[in-house]
Parts: structure tokens; sequence; C-alpha cells
């Protein structure tokens, strides 16, 4: 892209920005604009070029796709509301523009993004193993026993920079990043940048991932998982909680 055009999409980017963006983020993006001191989650300060929601590995830069579907879909709990009403231009001239505020975006290039394999069927086989593995990466520990975000290092966690984090409940749907199951894929695959969830794509096969995201899907209310297109068998809505009690007594039977 010639140098003009570069200059004249940031400048645009920035009219975008300080009138949709800074009163949360800041007119520097340091996430201290005046609408921060409001927001229970506070914003993300742009200067470190560390984002949660990529499609790119740990440690990564986000592509500009990533950063758009944020814009797009908002991060649910948040202060990050969607900005569908940018058009396309705008959106793509705010992303230069906030990315000017780290020195990460001029000296690296983003990595190719994770590939998510095709997801298995819904089925309460699928769903046990999901549970099995639930307990082998040890998911309780932050998550708790049921999804519910109430695991005893719940309470201690925090993110970057030294701020509560409230750990997801994967009983009340949807979750921060979107509605699809493949976004849960990614964000299980290379982790939330900036927070104590790491990226298990090097701990599990993407099979093993899949297995994971229906269990967490199963513990949904079932008007969500109709929502995904996905058919319900009688008894279905509750599988998951039926397969976590039966580990539960299971366990204390030991």
């Amino acid at each position: 892209m010639p140098a003009q055009d570069s200059t004249t999409l940031v400048r645009e980017g920035k009219r975008v920005y300080l009138a949709n963006c800074a009163v949360c983020h800041g007119e520097s993006g340091d996430g201290e604009g005046p609408g921060a001191a409001q927001l229970a989650v506070k914003p993300r300060d742009l200067r470190t070029g560390t984002f949660k929601f990529r499609s790119t590995p740990s440690g990564s830069l986000p592509r500009n796709e990533d950063l758009e579907a944020t814009l797009v879909h908002g991060v649910r709990g948040t202060g990050m509301v969607s900005q569908r009403h940018l058009s396309q231009a705008e959106r793509q001239a705010v992303i230069a523009y906030l990315k000017t505020f780290s020195d990460r975006f001029a000296t690296e290039q983003p990595q190719a993004s994770v590939q998510v394999s095709a997801p298995p069927p819904l089925t309460s086989a699928v769903i046990a193993r999901g549970r099995r593995i639930y307990e082998k990466a040890q998911c309780a520990e932050c998550h708790g026993e049921g999804g519910r975000g109430d695991g005893p290092s719940a309470p201690t966690m925090k993110d970057d920079r030294g701020l509560p984090i409230a750990v997801p409940d994967f009983t009340r749907w949807p979750l921060k990043r979107a509605y699809e199951p493949q976004a849960l894929f990614m964000t299980i695959a290379t982790g939330l940048s900036g927070t104590p969830m790491p990226s298990y794509s090097d701990a599990l096969e993407p099979d093993e991932i899949w297995a994971l995201v229906r269990y967490l899907e199963s513990l949904a209310p079932p008007h969500h998982r109709r929502s995904l297109g996905q058919q319900l068998m009688p008894g279905d809505e509750t599988i998951g909680h039926k397969i976590e009690e039966d580990a539960r007594r299971a366990s204390k039977s030991q």
C-alpha cells in the first residue's frame, strides 16, 4: 500500500477511534478513558500489543481479521460492545490506527492462524470423553467441577496488569468470544494472552479439544444449543450435568 494511502487510512482510523473507542480505551490507548472507571472489566491497554482473542498461536500478534471479529461481535459481559454500526472501511481504518499504539506491529508479523478441524457430532460418548479431558487438563482448578467458574483458584485469578479476572461460567452462554463452537475451540487451542488461560495446542490433539468443547457445550442452556442448530435427543438437555454428577459420585466412592 502506498505510504500516502497508509497515512490517510490511519488518519481516518484516528477519527473513528476518538468517536467510538477512546471513551473507554483512552486517547492514548492506555485503557484509562473516562468511561473505564465505571466498568467492572477494565478495557485493554492497546499499547502492549497483547490481545486475548486471536486465531494465531500463543504469543503472536492477532491478524486483522481477529481484531475485526472483536469489533463486530464485541465481548459479552464487558463494556466492549459490538461495533456493527461501523462500515467495513471504518473498521479497517480503526484497526490500522490502533496498531500504531504498540511498537510490536512495526517489528513483528502475526503468525498463521491455527486451523480448526471439523467438529465431531454432539453425542453422549463424545461428551463423556470431553469430561475426562476436562479432568485430565485440570480445568476444574479454575473453572470448577461443574464448569461454573468457581474453582479453588478462581478468586486469585488476575490478568497481566494485576487486575482480577472473572473466570467464565460455562453454564451461562454465549461466552465472551462469540456463539460458535469453533470460537471455543480457538480459545482452547490458542489461549488468552494476558491472562492465566494457556494454549492447549501442544497438550491436546484437535480431536481432544473438540471433545472438550462438546462437553462444555453440553453444560449450556438448551435454548443456546438449539440456536446452533443442534438436534437434541430426549433428555439430552441435561446430559452434561448427568455426566458431571456421575463423575462426582464415582470420585467420592473411590
